[in-house]
């Protein structure tokens, strides 16, 4: 069979992602974790400002006075976009540099706690994440519903601004799975004694 060009046989490829996610630094898992935490965090937010600000504008054409009542549907979903950057500064301050190591680590490298440390980082950051993601859509179609229902009915506001609240805790409880995740995991700085 002639090659195509497109097979690697050098001592260097890789046998596909099972090989290259085992071989990834601890510390490749923990920033990924980070990355995850606030970035999907953020996605939930403007998605949630997305859901909720476009009714919330269609709306104020009928009735122009709940534009200033109804911010507070936006700023809930900016609330979800601030746990995720509570949580990324919680987790890179778990991240420390190993002292005394030049280029490898040695037989007596508590191996265990640092990809435990790597592994907990990265399941922390995406639970708040992937949270976050679930809050910021709900608390954007329930703001877009009270924007709705206030535009039609003034006192449909305080009964679904109770739903948005509900909704917003969920955010709430993803950062608190995450500080619960997370708060075991610490790199060794250190070789076994």
């Amino acid at each position: 069979m002639a090659d195509n060009g497109l097979t690697c046989t050098s001592q260097y490829c890789n046998a596909g992602w099972s090989e290259i996610l085992t071989h990834m630094s601890p510390y490749g898992y923990a920033n990924f974790g980070i990355a995850f935490g606030l970035g999907l965090s953020v996605v939930g937010a403007a998605w949630g400002i997305w859901l909720t600000g476009s009714s919330l504008v269609g709306a104020a054409v009928k009735a122009p006075r709940i534009r200033s009542k109804n911010l507070i549907s936006v700023i809930f979903c900016e609330a979800t976009a601030i746990y995720g950057v509570i949580m990324a500064i919680i987790l890179a301050n778990k991240v420390k540099k190993p002292i005394d190591v030049d280029e490898e680590f040695g037989y007596d490298w508590d191996y265990l706690s640092f990809y435990y440390a790597g592994y907990g980082m990265f399941s922390s950051g995406l639970s708040v994440g992937l949270t976050n993601i679930a809050s910021g859509v709900s608390v954007g179609i329930a703001g877009s519903s009270c924007a709705i229902g206030d535009a039609q009915d003034s006192s449909l506001f305080v009964k679904v601004l109770i739903v948005e609240i509900f909704a917003s805790a969920l955010g709430i409880f993803g950062i608190i799975v995450g500080i619960i995740q997370s708060n075991s995991c610490s790199f060794p700085i250190q070789a076994m004694e």
